[in-house]
């Protein structure tokens, strides 16, 4: 494969800077060689400055509007070039890295099954009609053969590119000239760089920024490519005729080159008056009151008890006192961390109806109504194929493809960490797939759009249907499913079997080879190493099934395949054709861009698991989409409300809004069984501490269902932030200077800064220290902040944006994008950048979402939290109790890292409010409780033991203490329950496994931390697995599978203590000649406290119901009484000198 080269993206900065000495030699810039051999041996080039002087930075730096005088004047459609270089870009794999050739690999097909859609990589047009040419002709939208030539003669991209170059641009077919020559492009030596000139003028990015700011060019152009005489009145302000939309207003008719011109609005559009797109909904005082009413008496009565306890001590047994004492103390400081931050709940609630007219409808601005939403980048992370099956991402990658969102808006990476073909093959199994299921989900409405879940549903499926061929088109589609999922269950071993046939086939061309050059000597065993090997017959770039050199999993090349091009920008109707398994009439039949990527892995480098593949998403997508809204989802999270997306727009619309970074979703879990054992649903998380943190700064980030804002995941500070913090120095003159210069500052400059930056325009020189060397990737942020702004439709509206600004066609998606793209996902490129310490995902954390979060927060965003009546999205979570508790500990651990890294909340800026401040350090703090709560765990038996409690007595005064903590803790519960729409028994199974893992995973967490700190070792967690259990017939099998683990020797030593503790209590009390049934009745009751708390841990030991013999528990009851009789035979009661004490039989 030989090469066609492009010079490395760099800042203009920095190629100025590079050549300032004219005596010192500007060094080289790396290269990036970009190779592509046809099957006739012929090199082609195709750079990114082709495509530049195609459009020419004059066209948009100088607009010009005029009455076409002939329908030629009118906007054409796309080039020929255009649809042939995206055709390109989807059927080549790209492959890049440190040190290495980015290459472009033309793959003739992707999966082994036929590819049918237009848009999917790997499909092609008919044979070339040229003698001697094995290419195809390539396809457009619709997969029609693109012809230049009028008299339709086939012919591929290679042969009309000679045709042009060295044949006189003469058609083969017709011998008539080509009118279109749009292909011209230059011969490229494959020993030698292709240089590229100087950047000069304005950047492709720059000119698309001017491009959406100037709403004239955008009106002057229509979806149909009609010229809209109305249209150009308003955009000239014209002042003649009649039903002009705008009137100047008297006096100003004529404006002699001033833009000065005062514009008044029609009146219906004056009194339209303004509607938000989302509303606060306050919880009704009647609960809220109360609630608050409640903490504060529970707050003074932990505080009188607490005191009463350490001015009373015990002394009979102090020791007992004061470790309950220290216990006590901490329950009572843990407690009011977490409460503090629940003062304030909120219910939020979105208008889509609103949404959709503002930005879908025809108006003013936008007279063909044409979607003005922004884009969304969704971002679907796995690593092994093996705990993360195929099928369940494959459904994910279908939900997203199918969501309700303006297609040409909507953009899908799938970021395969762990580079397997396995990944790859199912991804474009699913892209093959979409083109039947997502049209389909269209034209019937289908929620949901995962289609594992919607054939799984239990509810009556025709239910609202109205269309006769539902019934046939959903048995239809039904079968092509399950024929889909025999595929994708099929993969490993095809994959296998070919593998083992291409390593059969090379070993004897080897062995004929050798036999050919050594005719008498005897042979050696040809070792040739076994590799993966693609559909296409040749080998997968990434990690192979027999580890090798550059094919692990640690150790091997980038790669990027677009699965999907870019959808064309108007809708693609579907037409009859009986072909079609079911009838697309009138239905959209275009699919998102979907693009894999494997970032480049090699030994010596830290990758920082799932935060720098994230990042590399990051930098990728800013490359090939640039949506200024990141969404990101677990391979096993999918899309369950299809409006989803829309409904995190409304926040992200609204005014304020950009001041959000991020809008969380809820996280909702499918495959839990009904009891919810292990409190897998975490609902008093997601709905009560999450709902809390509304009203404060936001929820915190909790790794997926998450929508960003990309310019506050590159570490910028929100607009207008030293307005509103203006910090304790304000009214001094230099702070009152500054905030004038603020105010002479456009709010475009003002609205990309940084904390540690003095100037209100952020300098663009520090910028590739910060994002790496790709000026393209710098060149995209202004862009996708510009295109993340909230309408401009009212006067509060703040750093707004133009209406119809977003309505532009979106840019080409050439090969040399694709190339810079491979740069950007290297393996070195974050050295000596910002990348994990400031911008993107933050690294040094195993809970790198958390510390995402708190770093927005803390720069002074805020985000919001957004419950919508339709779970937006559902994912699968382990009802196992050993991958349970493996999670939590994984949880728990970076919790601890946070409490011992610079992400302390003790440690937070003026920026952050108090209770958001005392919500981030609880969630540093809390694995330390688990030190105290095993501690107070033991207590019980130690008083049965020792036949002494934790007070003197039970007196009076501790009864009633403990007696209205009780009751105000209950009547909190209840509350809670109330305004934030739980159950009960939720609640308790929260209280249930909160126990449960503060004696297991969080003292684990806490002894893995103080190691990492003191010690410096690093600490390894396992992957969750999202498979299930091997009993097919039972949903919930996995519940009952016992895997032994470290983690459950505390709390299974608790409950045999506390057990054996019992009946050395009551032994003790019988046999005792002055019984003490008060101490008794208090060790017990709070022993039981404790079982009660562990009996679910106990019943997932117990393993499935009806399985556990009848002889355990009766050998488990014997040896407690066994070890009770022992303990008083051995320490009999005082006052007693005969085994047995003074207790009799009548």
């Amino acid at each position: 494969m030989a090469s066609k080269s492009f010079r490395a993206s760099r800042s203009n900065l920095s190629a100025t800077s590079d050549v300032n000495d004219p005596h010192q030699k500007p060094p080289l810039p790396p290269t990036v060689t970009f190779a592509r051999r046809t099957s006739s041996g012929r090199y082609v080039s195709y750079s990114r400055d082709d495509l530049d002087s195609e459009l020419g930075s004059s066209d948009f730096m100088n607009y010009t509007v005029h009455i076409p005088p002939t329908p030629d004047n009118q906007p054409m459609d796309p080039s020929i070039s255009q649809k042939v270089e995206e055709q390109y870009v989807s059927s080549s794999l790209f492959t890049g890295g440190f040190n290495s050739v980015t290459r472009a690999h033309l793959m003739d097909k992707v999966i082994e099954s036929e590819t049918n859609h237009p848009q999917m990589a790997g499909t092609k047009g008919s044979s070339c009609a040229v003698p001697g040419c094995d290419a195809n002709v390539m396809s457009d939208e619709r997969g029609l053969d693109i012809l230049p030539c009028e008299c339709d003669f086939k012919i591929c991209r290679d042969c009309y590119i000679d045709a042009v170059k060295t044949g006189g641009a003469i058609c083969l077919g017709c011998k008539e000239p080509y009118k279109n020559t749009d292909l011209d492009e230059v011969a490229v030596d494959s020993n030698r760089p292709l240089q590229l000139p100087a950047p000069t003028g304005m950047s492709k990015m720059e000119r698309r920024l001017s491009l959406m700011k100037s709403t004239k060019s955008v009106l002057m152009r229509s979806q149909t490519g009609d010229f809209d005489h109305n249209r150009w009145l308003f955009e000239t302000r014209g002042t003649y005729g009649y039903g002009n939309a705008i009137w100047p207003k008297e006096g100003n008719f004529n404006n002699n080159g001033k833009d000065d011109d005062v514009m008044m609005e029609p009146q219906e559009l004056m009194n339209k008056p303004w509607r938000p797109l989302t509303r606060k909904l306050k919880i009704p005082a009647a609960i809220i009151s109360p609630y608050r009413l409640l903490i504060l008496i529970r707050i003074v009565v932990l505080a009188l008890f607490l005191q009463w306890r350490i001015v009373n001590p015990n002394n009979d047994a102090i020791w007992l006192w004061g470790m309950s004492i220290v216990c006590e103390l901490w329950f009572a400081f843990s407690w009011l961390l977490d409460q503090l931050p629940k003062l304030c709940p909120i219910n939020r609630s979105t208008d889509l109806a609103v949404l959709k007219e503002k930005f879908e409808m025809p108006s003013l601005n936008n007279p063909t109504g044409k979607s003005d939403l922004p884009g969304v980048d969704i971002f679907v992370s796995t690593a092994d194929p093996e705990k993360e099956p195929p099928l369940v991402t494959s459904n994910t990658i279908l939900s997203i493809l199918a969501a309700d969102y303006p297609v040409e808006k909507l953009s899908c990476y799938v970021s395969d960490d762990g580079g397997a073909l396995l990944t790859f093959e199912a991804m474009a199994e699913a892209a093959s797939f979409a083109n039947v299921w997502v049209p389909f989900c269209r034209k019937h409405v289908i929620e949901p759009r995962n289609p594992e879940s919607y054939f799984s549903l239990k509810r009556d499926p025709y239910k609202n249907k109205v269309k006769p061929d539902f019934v046939k088109d959903r048995r239809r589609v039904k079968r092509e499913y399950d024929e889909f999922k025999v595929r994708i269950n099929g993969l490993p071993d095809s994959i296998r079997r070919r593998s083992d046939a291409y390593h059969a086939r090379e070993e004897i061309k080897a062995m004929k080879l050798q036999r050919q050059n050594r005719d008498d000597e005897p042979m050696e065993a040809v070792k040739i190493p076994k590799a993966t090997w693609m559909a296409d017959g040749t080998h997968w770039p990434g990690t192979w099934l027999h580890s090798a050199p550059e094919h692990s999993k640690g150790d091997h090349a980038g790669i990027i395949q677009v699965m999907l091009k870019p959808p064309s920008d108007d809708p693609l109707l579907g037409i009859a054709d009986d072909t079609q398994l079911i009838d697309l009439t009138d239905i959209d039949m275009r699919l998102p861009l979907l693009v894999y990527v494997s970032r480049e892995k090699r030994p010596g480098y830290d990758h920082n698991k799932k935060a720098g593949a994230m990042n590399a998403l990051v930098r990728a997508s800013a490359i090939m989409s640039n949506g200024p809204f990141i969404l990101n989802l677990d391979c096993d999270h999918y899309i369950y409300n299809s409006q989803a997306l829309k409904e995190g727009m409304c926040f992200m619309m609204d005014r304020g809004g950009d001041r959000l970074c991020y809008v969380q979703f809820p996280q909702r879990f499918e495959g839990i069984d009904p009891s919810d054992r292990y409190a897998n649903h975490n609902t008093v998380f997601f709905d009560v501490n999450m709902r809390a943190l509304d009203g404060l700064m936001g929820p915190v980030y909790v790794g997926t269902g998450c929508m960003f804002r990309r310019v506050a995941l590159y570490g910028f500070d929100p607009p207008r932030s030293k307005e509103n913090h203006p910090g304790c120095c304000s009214c001094c003159f230099s702070r009152r200077k500054k905030h004038s210069s603020v105010s002479n500052t456009p709010e475009e400059n003002r609205a990309l800064r940084m904390g540690d930056s003095d100037d209100e325009e952020m300098n663009l020189s520090t910028f590739p220290k910060k994002f790496g060397n790709s000026s393209f990737l710098i060149d995209s942020i202004p862009v996708a902040e510009f295109q993340g702004r909230p309408l401009a439709d009212h006067p509060a509206v703040k750093n707004g944006r133009p209406p119809g600004a977003l309505t532009i066609p979106r840019e080409l998606l050439d090969a040399s994008t694709v190339a810079e793209a491979i740069s950007v996902i290297s393996c070195w490129y974050e050295d000596k950048t910002e990348w994990g310490t400031r911008t993107g995902w933050i690294y040094g954390s195993v809970t790198e979402d958390v510390v995402t979060g708190y770093r927005m927060h803390n720069r002074g965003w805020k985000s919001v939290y957004c419950v919508t009546k339709r779970d937006a999205f559902r994912g699968t979570a382990p009802i196992n109790l050993t991958d349970r508790l493996h999670q939590v500990l994984r949880w728990a651990t970076g919790s601890v890292e946070i409490f011992f890294s610079r992400n302390n909340a003790l440690l937070a800026s003026s920026k952050m409010k108090f209770l958001q401040r005392i919500a981030y350090l609880n969630v540093g703090i809390y694995p330390f409780t688990s030190i105290f709560l095993i501690v107070y765990c033991f207590l019980p038996a130690l008083s049965l033991f020792s036949g002494q409690f934790i007070v003197q007595t039970l007196n009076v005064t501790f009864l009633v203490y403990l007696l209205v903590i009780t009751i105000t803790l209950c009547m909190l519960a209840v509350l809670e329950i109330r305004w934030s729409g739980i159950e009960l028994e939720e609640w308790w199974r929260n209280e249930q496994f909160w126990l449960i893992g503060g004696t297991s995973a969080h003292i684990a967490a806490v002894l893995q931390g103080l190691l990492k700190v003191v010690a410096g070792i690093e600490i390894s967690f396992t992957l969750t697995s999202k498979s299930g259990g091997d009993d097919e017939n039972d949903e919930f099998a996995d519940l009952y599978v016992v895997k032994w683990t470290s983690l459950m020797i505390p709390p299974l030593t608790i409950i045999m203590v506390n057990l054996i503790a019992i009946a050395v209590g009551f032994s003790r009390t019988i046999y005792s000649t002055i019984p003490q049934w008060s101490k008794l009745l208090g060790g017990v009751f709070f022993s039981f406290w404790v079982l009660a708390h562990l009996y679910p841990f106990a019943k997932g030991l117990m393993g499935r119901r009806g399985r556990t013999p009848t002889i355990v528990f009766v050998w488990s009851g014997l040896i407690a009484i066994t070890i009770s009789l022992l303990w008083v035979a051995i320490n009999p009661p005082a006052g007693s000198t005969d085994i047995g004490g003074s207790f009799q039989f009548p």
